[in-house]
């Protein structure tokens, strides 16, 4: 069983936070005022995932120099102050740090040849921004990113308001497959003909690095549930049972109106927020599983533990809103954007790995590796200008498209009814066609791309250029 995890066991283990760094601005930098960093170490371990055998060389982050061989922990921050992490890479290769859905500045974002040097075996490279958005992110590299992130490389960020109401219990899933084979040894990370559909899938379904686990929480409580898709190819349609819940955010941002959760999809790199209402008595429990696909399988089991508290799903509240700017649609300049197959050439070698194969492309150039000078920019976007991309999926496979350092509203969609808050992710579904709105208020180049990795590593990414 999972211990209970409760406000007080998470605010001891957060980071030492301080000082303020401004969006895209170092406001504290520039002051002297940047916290002591958290020692964020990338290294090799040993761990049972599988049921017949120890898997060696798994990919982990360790905070300091201990030896850490399970999943990655959760980094913990506070909206609106400074964070500062000191990332060692203990590996053999190359590595960086990418803070997924944060909207910080350009020179934090970890992208190679983008944003960062490479951080080369033994050395390290020190990150420092401010959160300006609550809500749940995660962290991973953007270098060989395909084995990196598959063997391990994914951990959660919890960015906390203290304006966010308080709930009797909190549960944070990390959900990711393995490609492993017999004894728990890794096979090939990818198959080409599947890379060149909708991906390669793993053979071992894990929630926290484990299989179907068990977490306890108060009978009759409100228990938020913060839920990443860290998966390089999985996209989850999410239901519960034996327990009514409420979606409070998505992908980092409050929902304007918590709705009851049914049936809603998770691509990689999306998240969701839940509040469960925890079964009555004790010993009762309630499964979040995975209904898609003809066999649908349990994510994880939450079992309800001690006298019920008698709580009120309708007592939930809307969480308070994030400070994200709205486009302007009258002024907006309008952008498409074409998801496509393509095969115009052989991906370039680079140092952050290449998987060999162009099968995907944006508007018709195909990413051509990690490079010092990829290709040009999709788009110069203005500073503090609107605009709207207007996206199309060309393609009979979905595609989760991030965008990094921005956030935007999807506006409209012909293949679906449901607009989420805003986001930095669209799960775009075959054919779909979709218009999505963003003000461009964060300088820099910023990376978009398919979050299904062997799409991003085989054509299907680029970025903006904001000045």
């Amino acid at each position: 069983m999972m211990p209970l995890l409760n406000r007080r066991t998470f605010l001891q283990g957060s980071a030492a936070l301080g000082g303020a760094f401004a969006l895209g601005a170092g406001v504290a930098a520039r002051a002297g005022a940047s916290p002591a960093p958290q020692v964020l170490t990338a290294q090799f371990a040993d761990a049972r995932i599988a049921v017949d055998g120890v898997t060696p060389k798994v990919m982990t982050y360790g905070l300091g120099d201990a030896l850490h061989t399970s999943v990655p922990p959760v980094l913990r921050m506070r909206k609106g102050e400074a964070y500062a992490a000191r990332l060692m890479n203990r590996l053999d290769e190359p590595t960086t740090v990418h803070w997924h859905g944060l909207r910080i500045a350009n020179a934090m974002d970890g992208v190679p040849e983008i944003t960062q040097p490479y951080v080369y075996p033994g050395d390290s490279f020190d990150y420092v921004f401010t959160p300006p958005d609550a809500g749940t992110f995660w962290y991973h590299p953007h270098c060989n990113t395909l084995t990196q992130i598959g063997r391990g490389l994914a951990g959660v960020i919890v960015v906390e308001n203290p304006e966010d109401p308080v709930f009797d219990a909190e549960i944070v899933l990390n959900l990711r497959d393995w490609r492993l084979g017999a004894g728990g040894k890794f096979i090939d990370p990818f198959k080409p003909r599947d890379a060149a559909r909708g991906g390669t899938y793993g053979t071992v379904r894990t929630t926290n690095w484990q299989r179907e686990p068990v977490f306890e929480a108060p009978a009759g409580g409100l228990v938020r549930v913060r839920i990443v898709a860290t998966d390089v190819t999985r996209i989850y349609t999410m239901a519960l049972e034996g327990a009514a819940a409420k979606v409070v955010a998505l992908d980092g941002n409050p929902t304007e109106a918590p709705f009851p959760l049914d049936r809603l999809d998770v691509g990689p790199g999306q998240r969701m927020d839940l509040v469960v209402r925890m079964p009555e008595s004790e010993g009762q429990t309630a499964k979040l599983g995975n209904d898609r696909g003809s066999q649908p399988w349990t994510i994880a089991t939450f079992r309800s533990v001690g006298a019920s508290l008698k709580r009120d799903l309708r007592d939930v509240a809307p969480l308070p809103p994030n400070p994200i700017a709205e486009a302007d649609l009258s002024t907006a300049k309008r952008i498409p954007i074409e998801l496509t197959a393509t095969a115009e050439h052989r991906a370039t070698p680079s140092i952050c790995g290449s998987l060999g194969y162009t099968f995907w492309a944006i508007n018709q150039v195909p990413w051509p590796g990690d490079t010092p000078d990829p290709v040009a920019p999709i788009e110069e976007l203005k500073l503090g200008k609107s605009y709207v991309l207007q996206i199309s999926n060309r393609t009979p496979h979905a595609h989760p498209i991030h965008l990094h350092g921005l956030s935007f509203r999807i506006l409209n969609s012909n293949k679906r009814s449901f607009l989420p808050p805003p986001t930095d992710t669209i799960l775009l579904l075959p054919d779909e066609q979709a218009e999505v709105a963003l003000v461009a208020d964060n300088p820099g180049d910023w990376v978009i791309h398919c979050h299904i990795i062997e799409h991003q590593k085989t054509g299907m990414t680029g970025y903006f250029k904001v000045v």
